[in-house]
């Protein structure tokens, strides 16, 4: 079965590209921001926290659109993230869905 053989060192190739991907992803910052750039949250590829940056103006907003203003671009950096992430990962699987994967 020389079919069977090629279709297995095709999966490890994919794996390893795979592999090298996400390590490159765990190294990129992607910045996400709300409240018209006043707030600014970066976050890795892999859409761990990293940073959150602060209009000092801003700070004169309440204290709820400030928390809501955090949230929403922490959710744009991760959503960002994700996004890249599957741009990447597809690039590997050629749009490819693997479960568990990605």
């Amino acid at each position: 079965m020389p079919g069977v053989g090629k279709l297995l060192k095709q999966a490890q190739k994919m794996q390893k590209a795979m592999e090298a991907a996400q390590e490159q992803l765990g190294t990129l910052e992607i910045e996400g921001s709300a409240a018209g750039g006043a707030v600014k949250a970066t976050v890795s590829g892999k859409g761990a926290l990293k940073s959150i940056k602060l209009d000092p103006e801003f700070l004169k907003e309440s204290v709820e659109d400030i928390e809501a203003s955090i949230v929403a671009a922490v959710n744009d950096a991760c959503a960002k993230a994700q996004a890249k992430s599957e741009e990447e990962m597809s690039k590997i699987t050629g749009g490819f869905s693997i479960p568990g994967l990605m």
